[in-house]
């Protein structure tokens, strides 16, 4: 398995697909960094060369990607000052809410997780059905 910054990507994926693995590279860019390095986005991860894999770890540099550690880094420092200053989306973080103004009625699940949002076999009182039948 190649190693690029630290992470290993997949070998028997297309270069363009492997390259996403690493934390802060998407579509776009995987696409931008295999443009400017020459390299044949369907070439497969496992046919890379040392100096191939150098090459493509160089222009990541050159482009100031920020990459794995740094980016999660970077994210959790933004997140920290928006708590720190009790403003509306830092204190959405804090609670473990959702941030850009969804629902939460519904569809929150993500965010808020399942706590007692589970009632799938409650019975509500005399009148309530078992298997389609009234008691």
């Amino acid at each position: 398995m190649p190693r690029i910054l630290g992470v290993d990507i997949p070998n028997n994926k297309k270069l363009s697909y492997s390259l996403r693995y690493i934390y802060g590279i998407g579509p776009k860019r995987a696409e931008i960094v295999l443009e400017q390095t020459g390299l044949d986005p369907d070439m497969r991860a496992k046919d890379l060369n040392e100096e191939q894999i150098n090459v493509i770890m160089a222009k990541i540099n050159e482009l100031n990607y920020l990459v794995e550690g740094d980016l999660r880094r970077d994210l959790a420092a933004n997140m920290k000052r928006l708590q720190a200053i009790n403003c509306y989306r830092g204190l959405r973080h804090r609670r473990g809410l959702p941030v850009r103004g969804q629902r939460t009625k519904t569809n929150a699940r993500t965010r808020k997780g399942f706590g007692e949002a589970r009632v799938f076999g409650k019975v509500r009182g005399k009148t309530a059905s078992v298997g389609g039948l009234r008691k």
